[in-house]
């Protein structure tokens, strides 16, 4: 039976648990659970992490905890009973865990190490605290880490910052706000200290900030490894001052053996010494640690003669040094040893043994010897930092080496109570002794005793230095041969207290002989005694003491023989009657100086001290005495303070009248001297001796005597030295007056009462009259005032022994209130006075309630005086906050009404004043530039926010009761709502609070909700109805607006476990606001329509909060204002308006989401059903709501790292939205303009030109004025028109498309010439002059369209289930656009068929993409169809403005005839419409309209001849008006294509298929279209004939066979269509030479079996050159394996397998016939886009074929992806393809030229020719000059009537047999090439050939094909085969050259043709002027298009237009020509002969 736990409520998880039973919970090791029933062995309970899932789990899985449970019950909450930093820690780590993860995974890698390392020291120190065993201060230093670590890591991962007092979390509902708002200051400095060291150390120790902290050296000696010596030696250690040249502490001696190690074998690893007590000034001095060495042996080291070897004397050796500032960097920055090494120098001469340290120091090298190696004393060291307690508790290991403490010589800076010491330092400093008639100089030894006044010599009362046990005596170290040695050696004496009066030193002089004997002879002494007569001790100073002589005979058993001797110059002078008769002769040549300094708290050198203590002994001196007591040292008073104390009021007993003024004022000296820092530790000695010792029980009369009489002189005296001082001394002054009253008391029984009551109030009415005074006069007063009040409230605790806590508050008060108001006194003083009452606030007197009441008023009296002028305000803020801080430590236990009402009335109105002022302040730049930093302002205001909201916290209903009752009008109530209002709004829009103080933040919205209930009613009680008052709403609605969008309280934002404690402390506080607005809402009535169209922004911001009920509560707001609107002006357009605009801004800072959209529908349409206006608000609703799915797409395309393409799709979308749905013009424009930098970013300049036409397009040539707008300034409209149309105009000239520019060129050129601005109009002309310039001469690319469809919803909005065209990037086919769709799509599925999905994809939640490529239907087809218009510029309009596009599918309809597929091949063409044409605002456009027809196979073949004329018709007229350079290649391919699928099967299929009767009399309705095949292939008969003509001219004669052969098989062909097309019957059988039928050379269109196909790498040059267009539309017919033989270069290992070739896709143009044969048809081609080197070519070409891949191909394939192929035949290319490859590839050489981009580099104008600019500039004069007219027989027109066909093809039938004229063949070369300059004479040709025609002889027939000389000389020119001879120009980047070969013309006579031309500089694609014979029999074969020249022209009388003669020049020669053959003399002759038959 399942029954609730009582106690088991608490567990941690010990066994994972997998949950494997019914309703089992599944559990992790480590997880909390709450536990809430029991049965048998199971548990039933939640974990703490899912706490929603309950189940149950084993009990035996759970180790249980006690805790504390809280309302128990269902909803029961427990907390585990543990210590509250752990349960934090444990908290923490939880949450941490979860971003740590974030934190790799966003490659945070250097935090997320970081802060693993500090989980696991949180996780170590958690267990330690756990564990139990730590002692109470290692449990504080835990903690301690873990908060520090706790907070580091929040910081870093940007969490809250946890406020805490004692290391534990603090509840903010049991603090004040205002130390609240301390302890997050706090934790943030703490937070920001923890990262370095040295701050926690100074953190540490900034409690006690004024005592200095003491250092220490701890140093260790680990070995001596130079020791060579081989003797014992004594090593001293010591701290020396460079500076002053004096040692500044004891010595540490070190006694070590001859090995080096210590003597005492006890004393390994424990040779240590501590230097203790260095202030921080001692750190700051050159400070060195000297080390001397003292060997211990024989005389001499290396002399073992000198002195028996049994006799040890002390010999110097050697010192080492180290310089404390060169290590004190390393050594303080570890906390561990560090290791150092001191060499040991040696002394070159003994005598200057004294000064080595410092000749080492100084680096005086020539007097020490350094070591022979670097080895010495290893010491190691470490600075400690504390007092020596402190030292000991966190050092231990240290003491338990037995460490030597070695002090400082004097006492330290702080000398500690009961510090008790008692060492006299002697230095022996150097004597002066006589030879004593020997030879050489004595080893003289001194020996000192310390000897007592009875003779005894003290026991171990001699020290040589800490570190060995003290000794008896002391014997000096020798030094060798010198009769005035100086020593210079410290030893210390501590002798005993009791011992020290009487006892004397005696200093014996010994000679050490070094004879054999050695004995030490001794010579003489001398002596002193430790105190002089007078009870002081021996003074600190050098003492010269006088030598008497002396031998070893003489005893000293009789000390007294010696002592009646003076030992000293002083003391002989004292005591001139000596006998001289004594025993002892004092030696006058010989002196012995020794110096002292005693270092006692119990001795004193200072006889003015010592006559006070024996002041009875003198007692006609007392006054001097106590007068002298100023001069005595703060060190000797504060060693004898109880016994001065003592004497001191011993004396006042004595004679108060007489000495009363001398002993307070000593009394007042004495205790001021406490007052210093380095006494200041003597203060609790004070106050014991108060407590314990002090008797002066009748002191009080007295001292409040002197008191009152110093204060009341205050007034008259100038001089108030000594009146400030017993100011400051108040304090102990009132100590003692206290407790002498107290014992009186005692001794009395409380006699004299009254008497000592009315004594205080006499003195407190003196203290307020000192006060009173106006001290602007006098400085001196003011500082007795300052001084008083600085001391004043320490006397509180002392009156409160004596009075009770009332009387006490009123003497304060009294005094507080006689202090002049702010307006009198000056700043300085203000300062004092405020922190006199800050201390009266911090004070115990102030914590009594009963104090309070008295208190208070004065105290918020002068705060409020200071609040209303600004001064002081820091001081001001700290009083209140203690206030605030007491009132809320008081309001726990009990009442606090009456304070706060006091508080309440004196301070809110003010403190919001202050605020205000505050905050506009440090808004502007006032606090840069006044007194404070903008810190302090920002902390000024945290100060006052915190008091104003701990003010308003404390305020109870009553209290907000009589506030809004006491105001006196409502103007004031009005100032007073409007002053709070506009304090939260700022304390919400400043952030006071960082981003972190979560804590404080909540609390801060905590209170303002409150506060904003409790007014809201005021508000609506008194300005709704009659006194409705806008301003006073507004800032009121404005608050509540602020308020629900803080960023604090956005909740959704938060972890789950903030949430959850956020909401369960304070609830959604957003909820509580929106409740509150809605309602006040409400209550206003008929005034609502004053806050629209105001409010609308901010309630809809408010409605966006992702907050349901906030939502739900706020939208039906919306509703309210469209009806108050409609009421008032018919319609709701103002909120219509407003709502729009405000939504796109909101919406586009991240606010709103589909939710809110539904929601919003949802709510409006469901209050509007009921209106009258509800078709309005219906329609209104829906537009907005769809706005919204537009703004949404938007948003989401811009935040995420979305593609151009998807954000300028985005961007469109919601423009015409705005445009064409709610006609939002600002909005239109914004978004024009985001759309521009969009288009503008991915370099889309046309697209970035036609948007920023739709701005241009709403302004007018007028001259409105216009705002400022966006960049825009204000300007007129007419301005802002020109400057967007200048823009426009560079834009469409970045994109290249420059026939857009110039109409706006033209519109600008209007403006400028109405207006008469010619500078402007000359501009804007040449400007277009240039683009008609770019147009002709600068390469295009055409770009490929793709169609794709969007199907599924899981696309955006704007794109979901729609289709569009867009416009692809150059270079750009169909794989890599759909690559680029994919990636822009990573979700999407791309669909394999071309066919139109169903429902189920455009309803699935998925992405489908579906992708084929499509051709443009251009819409200018008159352009096309001109034969003499540059393809450059026909190429713009193929694929610009274009909005119909068409895909061709081809399908078989009925029975598929093997035969002949054509029968039933039918095509199904897709035109799509676009709803705009393309290119426009976007490279995409969605389709409008999909027409569906299909093609019959005869309308499909007829379509199929027509483009391929066409296109042949192009080619030969390119050829012909010199468009095409040199290179034949696509004319070859072109016409052998044609040609060869037509012998093949091509046109024949056709014949087969729809001429056959059959056909005929099953469709006779196809009579027509029957007739119209036949006609054109009539006309592609005649069209190949004409372009056979031009190809014999051009071609290379390597290529003859190809041209022979493609002559047979024309004539194959014409035969075979002479039987079907009665038309070709009268076509001249000339043609039917007797060359010899050749295989067929190129077939580029034919339907090749798999089999049989290689793949041509699209790249390949051939098929780059092959242009692509020629070769895709052709006829075609069944191809067998042997069918062609000329090789295509293609890449390779490309393709070698049937399936490896392109996946063709029909389209119109491409519909060749061979679709039956292709693979399947799809959309993508699969061939590799990349263009290796191919290894067909040799590396010298290599750069060729480069070259040619960049060409562009033409197209005429746009949907096609079947590229030509070629077959090869055995794998070798026969010889005259290789001709055909030399020929492509022969004359290039790679261009570079500096000033070219890369991209125009990249792109060669023509296929033919490779200038890169060719085409573009003047033809150079040499070349066209020599290269003369062409005149090649024109296309002829698309239909001609039938019969026309009679031309002869005798031109083909010349000749033909004949060898071709030699061509100078081209050889690449790698020799330079050199240029031929152009002659600046030379003229151009005024033939440009661009319109020649056939001309010839009807009649005669015979036409004569030459290649003729442009010269007059009659001898050729030399021939040259070289590279050089071709002009370097050719390859020349900036000018138009002709090809080298020489253009092979149909010719005129050519000096008759000379004559009648002029030559004139023309473009290369100027109006043609050619030559036209007329005919006046017949007419001419091939009558031209009409062309009008725009050259004026003239009529000869044959009627040929000829040119003006006067402009013919001579040309020059200057390109080698080839020789002409014989016969072509001869045939020109005949020509010129017909023509002048004619």
């Amino acid at each position: 039976m399942w029954s609730p736990t009582e106690e088991e409520k608490y567990g941690v998880v010990i066994c994972s648990f997998r949950g494997t039973v019914p309703q089992g919970l599944v559990l992790e090791l480590g997880e909390t659970v709450q536990i809430l029933e029991k049965c048998e062995g199971w548990y039933r309970g939640v974990s703490i992490k899912k706490p929603c899932v309950k189940g149950i789990f084993p009990a035996n899985y759970i180790h249980l905890k006690k805790a504390i449970v809280s309302n128990r019950g269902q909803y029961e909450t427990v907390v585990p009973l543990e210590d509250s930093v752990v349960t934090e820690v444990t908290a923490t780590l939880q949450e941490w865990a979860v971003l740590w993860k974030q934190l790799y995974v966003k490659h945070k890698v250097d935090l997320f190490y970081k802060l693993r390392h500090v989980m696991n020291e949180l996780i170590d120190l958690r267990r330690q605290l756990l564990s139990g065993h730590l002692t109470q201060d290692q449990v504080r230093e835990v903690k301690r880490h873990l908060t520090v670590r706790l907070d580091w890591g929040n910081e870093h991962l940007g969490l809250d910052l946890v406020p805490r007092k004692d290391f534990e979390v603090v509840d903010s509902d049991q603090i004040s706000v205002s130390d609240l708002y301390k302890m997050h200051l706090s934790s943030r400095h703490s937070v920001q200290q923890s990262t370095s060291q040295v701050d926690t150390i100074r953190q540490r120790h900034g409690e006690a900030c004024r005592m200095p902290v003491p250092h220490h050296f701890f140093l260790s000696l680990k070995s001596f490894t130079y020791n060579t010596i081989g003797e014992d030696t004594d090593v001293f250690f010591s701290l020396y001052d460079v500076r002053e040249g004096k040692q500044i502490s004891e010595r540490f001696m070190v006694r070590l053996n001859k090995n080096g190690g210590p003597r005492n074998p006890e004393k390994i690893d424990r040779m240590c010494a501590l230097f203790t007590d260095l202030s921080s000034k001692d750190m700051k001095r050159d400070l060195y640690i000297v080390a001397h060495v003292i060997r211990i042996g024989r005389m001499l080291l290396n002399d073992s003669k000198k002195g028996p070897p049994h006799l040890h004397y002390r010999r110097p050796y050697g010192c080492a040094v180290l310089s404390i500032m060169d290590v004190l960097q390393s050594i303080s920055e570890i906390k561990e040893e560090k290791d150092f090494v001191l060499k040991v120098y040696t002394c070159n001469n003994e005598n200057e043994w004294c000064q080595i340290h410092e000749n080492i120091i100084r680096k005086s090298s020539t007097k020490y010897t350094a070591p022979s190696s670097n080895y010495g004393l290893i010491i190691s060291l470490q600075l400690l930092r504390g007092d020596m307690e402190q030292i000991r508790r966190e050092n231990p290991m240290i003491f338990n080496r037995g460490v030597s403490v070695t002090r400082k010589l004097g006492f330290p800076d702080v000398i500690m109570p009961g510090d008790i010491r008692n060492d006299l330092y002697l230095t022996l400093e150097k004597g002066d002794f006589e030879r004593g008639g020997k030879s050489v100089q004595k080893n003289i030894e001194v020996t000192m005793y310390v000897l007592y006044a009875d003779g005894e010599i003290l026991k171990d009362c001699i020290s040589l230095g800490s570190g060995e046990p003290s000794r008896s005596a002391y014997h000096s170290f020798v030094l060798y041969h010198n009769n005035s040695p100086r020593w210079g050696e410290i030893i210390k004496l501590p002798i005993p207290i009791d011992r020290f009066r009487g006892s004397h030193l005696r200093f014996e002089f010994r000679h050490c002989s070094t004879k054999d004997k050695g004995e030490k002879k001794l010579f003489g002494f001398a002596f002193t005694p430790l105190m002089r007569d007078d009870g002081t001790t021996l003074s600190d100073d050098i003492h010269e003491l006088y030598v008497y002589k002396c031998d070893e005979n003489s005893t000293f058993n009789n000390h007294a023989l010696y002592l009646g001797l003076p030992c000293c110059k002083e003391d002989y002078n004292g005591c001139p009657n000596i006998p001289s008769s004594l025993i002892f002769q004092r030696s006058t040549k010989e002196t012995f100086s020794v110096s002292t300094q005693l270092s006692s708290t119990k001795l004193t050198q200072n006889v003015d001290l010592l006559a006070l203590l024996k002041w009875k002994a003198y007692p006609d001196r007392v006054m001097d005495i106590l007068g002298r007591l100023r001069h005595v040292s703060g060190e000797e008073i504060v060693k004898f303070l109880q016994d001065i104390l003592d004497t001191l009021f011993v004396v006042l007993d004595d004679n108060t009248e007489k000495y009363g003024l001398l002993v307070f004022q000593s009394l007042v000296f004495i205790i001021n001297l406490l007052r210093d820092s380095k006494y200041f530790h003597f203060r609790p000695v004070m106050d014991t001796y108060i407590q314990k010792h002090f008797a002066g029980a009748l002191a009080y009369k007295e001292l409040i005597r002197c008191l009152k009489w110093y204060m009341d002189r205050s007034a008259e005296l100038v001089r108030q030295d000594h009146i400030q001082e017993a100011m400051r001394a108040l304090e102990y002054l009132f100590k003692f007056i206290v407790q002498s009253r107290i014992l009186y008391s005692r001794a009395t029984c409380g006699m004299e009462e009254e008497q000592f009551r009315s004594s205080i109030q006499e003195l407190f009415q003196s203290i307020r009259f000192v006060l009173s005074l106006d001290s602007r006069s006098s400085e001196t007063l003011i500082f007795t005032q300052a001084a008083l009040l600085n001391s004043f409230p320490a006397i509180f605790d002392e009156l409160l022994q004596m009075f009770t806590v009332q009387e006490v508050a009123e003497f304060v008060r009294g005094t507080l209130g006689s202090m002049p108001s702010t307006v009198h006194i000056g700043q300085s003083m203000d300062v004092v006075k405020l922190q006199s009452i800050a201390r009266t606030v911090d004070s115990r007197l102030f914590s009594f309630s009963e104090s309070r009441r008295i208190l208070l008023p004065v105290v918020l009296h002068h705060i409020h005086l200071h609040l209303r002028q600004q001064k002081e305000l820091l001081i001001c803020s700290g009083i209140l906050s203690s206030i605030f801080s007491i009132i809320k430590t008081s309001s726990l236990e009990g009442d606090v009404v009456e304070e706060v009402e006091m508080m309440v009335e004196s301070l809110l109105d003010v403190l919001l004043q202050t605020l205000l002022t505050i905050m506009s302040k440090s808004q502007s730049q006032e606090a840069v530039r006044g007194q404070r930093c903008p810190q302090c302002t920002a902390e000024i205001t945290g100060e006052y926010v915190s008091c104003l909201l701990s003010l308003l916290r404390q305020m109870s209903d009553t209290h907000f009761q009589h506030l809004l009752d006491n105001f006196q009008s409502k103007d004031e109530l009005k100032e007073f709502l409007l002053k709070i209002f506009c304090v939260f709004r700022n304390l919400m829009k400043m952030s006071v609070f960082p981003r972190d103080w979560m804590v404080m933040r909540l609390l801060t919205s905590n209170i303002i909700v409150t506060t904003v209930q409790y007014l809201s009613s005021a508000l609506h009680k008194n300005f709704t109805d009659t006194d409705f008052d806008f301003k006073v709403w507004n800032s009121y609605f404005s608050l509540a607006v602020l308020f629900i969008n803080q960023p604090s309280l956005q909740l959704e934002n938060a972890t789950p476990p903030k949430r959850k404690k956020i909401l369960d402390k304070y609830g959604d506080m957003r909820v509580m606001m929106a409740y509150e607005l809605f309602s006040m809402w409400q209550n206003l009535g008929e005034h609502k329509i004053h806050f629209i169209p105001g409010m609308i922004g901010p309630f809809l911001g408010v409605t966006l909060v992702p907050q349901p009920e906030v939502r739900n509560i706020m939208i039906p707001i919306f509703h309210d204002m469209m009806d108050w609107e409609q009421r008032k002006n018919g319609n709701f357009k103002q909120v219509e308006a407003e709502l729009i605009d405000k939504l796109d801004s909101l919406v586009s800072e991240g606010k709103g989401d589909e939710n809110y959209r539904e929601l919003f529908s949802l709510l409006l349409l469901e209050k509007i059903e009921q209106e009258t206006w509800r078709e309005t608000g219906i329609s209104f609703v829906t537009s907005v709501t769809r706005l919204m799915e537009r703004l949404l797409d938007y948003r989401d395309c811009m935040k995420g790292d979305e593609t151009e393409n998807k954000k300028i799709g985005c961007t469109v979308n919601l423009m015409n939205f705005y445009k064409s749905e709610i006609n939002k013009e600002e909005m239109y424009i914004r978004y024009i303009h985001k759309l521009c930098d969009m288009h503008l970013q991915a370099e889309n300049y046309t697209e970035a030109a036609f948007t920023l036409l739709l701005y241009c397009e709403l302004l007018q040539w007028e001259d409105r004025p216009l705002r400022e707008f966006l960049h825009y300034p204000s300007q007129s409209e007419w301005q802002r028109k020109e400057g967007l149309c200048r823009k426009i105009i560079h834009y469409f000239n970045k994109g290249k498309s420059w026939e857009f520019g110039i109409p706006l060129c033209r519109e600008l050129a209007i403006q400028y010439e109405s207006l008469y601005d010619y500078q402007s109009l000359s501009w804007i002309r040449k400007m277009e002059a240039t683009y008609y310039d770019n147009i002709m001469e600068q390469q295009r690319l055409e770009p490929e369209f793709f169609r794709v469809g969007f199907y599924g919803r899981k696309f955006p909005f704007f794109l979901r289930n729609k289709e569009y065209v867009c416009r692809g990037h150059d270079y750009e086919r169909l794989e890599a656009f759909q690559q680029r769709m994919l990636s822009e799509f990573p979700q999407a599925i791309a669909m394999q068929h071309p066919n139109h999905p169903d429902d189920s994809i455009l309803q699935c939640d998925a992405q489908y993409l579906q992708i084929y490529a499509v051709t443009p239907i251009p819409d200018n087809i008159d352009v096309l169809q001109m034969d003499r218009v540059p393809d450059r510029i026909k190429s713009f309009y193929r694929v610009n403005n274009i909005r119909k596009f068409r895909y061709d599918r081809p399908f078989h309809k009925g029975p598929k005839d093997k035969e002949n597929e054509f029968k039933s091949l039918w095509i199904e063409r897709t035109t799509l419409t676009l709803t705009h044409s393309l290119p426009g605002i976007s490279r995409w456009f969605e389709v409008e309209r999909r027409e569906l027809v299909e093609v019959s196979p005869l309308e499909n073949a007829i379509q199929v001849v027509e483009n391929k004329n066409q296109e042949l018709r192009t080619l030969i007229s390119q050829y012909q008006h010199k468009q095409m350079h040199g290179n034949i290649n696509l004319l070859s391919m072109c016409l052998n294509g044609v040609i060869d699928a037509a012998v093949n099967g091509g046109i024949a299929r056709y014949q087969e298929a729809f001429f056959d009767k059959d056909y005929i009399t099953k469709h006779p309705g196809d009579a027509e279209k029957i007739t119209q095949l036949k006609e054109l292939m009539q006309e592609q008969v005649h069209v190949l004939g004409v372009g056979l003509a031009v190809h014999e001219k051009f071609v290379h004669p390597e290529m003859r066979p190809l041209h022979k052969k493609l002559i047979d098989q024309f004539q194959m062909m014409r035969s075979s269509l002479y039987h079907e097309l009665p038309g070709l019957d009268k076509l001249s059988p000339a043609c039917s030479g007797s060359s010899t039928p050749r295989s067929n050379v190129l077939v580029s269109h034919g339907p090749m079996s798999p089999e049989s196909i290689k793949l041509v790498h699209r790249h390949s040059p051939l098929n780059m050159l092959g242009s692509v267009r020629h070769s895709s539309s052709s006829l075609s017919s069944h191809t067998s394996s042997e069918t062609g033989n000329l090789v295509i270069l293609t890449d390779s290992s490309v393709g070698e397998t049937a399936e490896d070739m392109y996946h063709m896709q029909a389209s119109p143009s491409t519909s060749s016939l061979s679709s039956t044969h292709s693979a399947p048809s799809q959309m993508i081609n699969s061939a590799p886009s990349s263009a290796r080197g191919s290894p067909s070519l040799p590396d010298k070409y290599r750069h060729s074929r480069e070259m040619m891949m960049l060409l562009p191909a033409h197209r005429d394939r746009p949907s096609s992806a079947m590229y030509p192929a070629a077959i090869m035949e055995n794998g070798q290319p026969p010889n005259f393809q290789r001709a055909l490859i030399q020929q492509m590839i022969g004359p290039c050489k790679p261009c570079s030229d500096p000033n070219l981009s890369v991209a125009e580099k990249a792109v060669p104008a023509a296929p033919s020719s490779w200038s890169l600019d060719s085409g573009s500039r003047e033809a150079l004069p040499f070349l066209s000059a020599h290269a003369g007219s062409i005149l090649a027989p024109p296309v002829p027109p698309r239909s001609l009537p039938h019969g026309h066909y009679s031309l002869h093809f005798d031109a083909f039938h010349h000749q033909l047999s004949d060898a071709p004229p030699a061509l100078p063949a081209r050889t690449l070369r790698k020799s330079p090439l050199h240029p031929i300059p152009a002659s600046p004479t030379s003229p151009q040709s005024g033939l440009d050939g661009s319109n020649s025609t056939l001309s010839g002889s009807a009649s005669s027939g015979v036409s004569s094909l030459s290649e003729s000389n442009f010269g007059h000389s009659s001898e050729p020119p030399p021939r040259t085969d070289t590279m050089d001879s071709v002009p370097s120009q050719a390859w020349n980047t900036d000018e138009d050259l002709e090809t080298p070969y020489l253009p092979v013309r149909y010719s005129l006579s050519e000096p008759d043709v000379l004559e009648s031309l002029k030559s004139q500089p023309c473009r290369s694609h100027s109006a043609p002027s050619g030559v036209i014979p007329q005919d006046t029999m017949d007419p001419p074969a091939l009558p031209p298009k009409p062309y009008h020249s725009r050259l004026p022209n003239m009529e000869n009388e044959e009627g040929m237009i000829i040119e003006d003669d006067d402009k013919h020049r001579p040309l020059h020669r200057k390109v080698s020509q080839p020789v002409s053959a014989g016969k072509e003399e001869q045939a020109r002759v005949a020509w010129e002969h017909g023509i002048s038959e004619q």
